[in-house]
């Protein structure tokens, strides 16, 4: 399959470290599947509280030893100064170049958030620690976060990471093109000149969009609510919908400036390729 991506776009592609040996072995599928696409660099979470840190690595490492780069998430939760300075020297020894640097989430139960209270310290302690070794990527809120306690707070936080030495932002996903355009706008009058790529959630699951997006803030349409419920379990007519949803989103997007897509594969190779053979570059 060849490429369509124009080499000044950013496109990169977020997966999920496998929690089973038949998870790795779809993973690898999926991974050989979208290489072909030519991306800057496939991410990998890293679980609540830092509870998928081994599984994180190893993924890691196994993508860069296949020759594109990969970029593990980093999150403060639960993580020291100690265990994160041997975690970047690890990936520095494996070429590791690109790094996500996130706050994270607190597992329930947990008392102790660690060392790192917001995403800028940690990208100030990166910074610090192997000046700029790594591009760092950051998350931005088009949508607002859901935590924040309103609009502005929440982008003066977004604007301390990308001052702590941020290189590029990673959206949350969204279904409303004009939020994104509003917050490059806001970007431009705050003097962030930095690529801001908006993150894309393909749809092939009612329930599972649902039950994310209202965790992490991400807004879904009324229309696309009603029009989604209305197909109850017919599944395939929700995969051809969100399919051209999608499609149409991404391309309003690229045509009207965004510097690249990075897509949240929920670690299948089909629902982003369609979308992506449907764009025009």
């Amino acid at each position: 399959m060849m490429t369509k991506k124009n080499k000044a776009d950013l496109f990169s592609f977020e997966f999920y470290p496998p929690k089973t040996e038949e998870g790795a072995v779809n993973l690898e599928k999926v991974h050989q599947e979208l290489a072909q696409l030519n991306p800057d660099f496939f991410s990998v979470t890293f679980g609540a509280g830092g509870s998928t840190r081994d599984k994180t690595y190893d993924t890691v490492v196994k993508i860069q030893k296949n020759g594109v780069s990969a970029a593990p998430h980093l999150s403060c939760v639960a993580s020291t100064k100690e265990n994160i300075l041997e975690i970047l020297q690890n990936y520095r020894q494996h070429g590791v170049s690109k790094i996500v640097a996130l706050r994270g989430d607190l597992p329930s139960g947990m008392m102790s958030a660690g060392e790192f209270r917001y995403a800028n310290e940690l990208v100030e302690f990166i910074r610090k620690e192997t000046g700029d070794h790594f591009q760092i990527h950051v998350a931005g809120y088009p949508e607002i976060h859901p935590q924040a306690s309103c609009a502005q707070t929440d982008f003066d936080n977004f604007k301390r990471k990308v001052d702590a030495g941020a290189n590029a932002v990673i959206t949350q996903y969204f279904y409303n093109a004009e939020a994104y355009f509003y917050f490059l706008d806001k970007c431009e009058k705050s003097g962030i000149d930095i690529p801001i790529v908006p993150g894309i959630m393909p749809i092939t699951n009612y329930s599972q969009l649902f039950r994310f997006s209202d965790m992490c803030g991400a807004d879904i349409p009324r229309w696309m609510r009603k029009t989604l419920e209305g197909f109850g379990d017919d599944r395939e007519s929700i995969v051809a919908f969100g399919e051209d949803v999608v499609s149409k989103l991404c391309q309003e997007l690229l045509d009207n400036g965004a510097p690249g897509l990075h897509f949240y594969t929920m670690n299948q190779a089909k629902p982003t390729l369609a979308v992506w053979n449907n764009l025009k570059f």
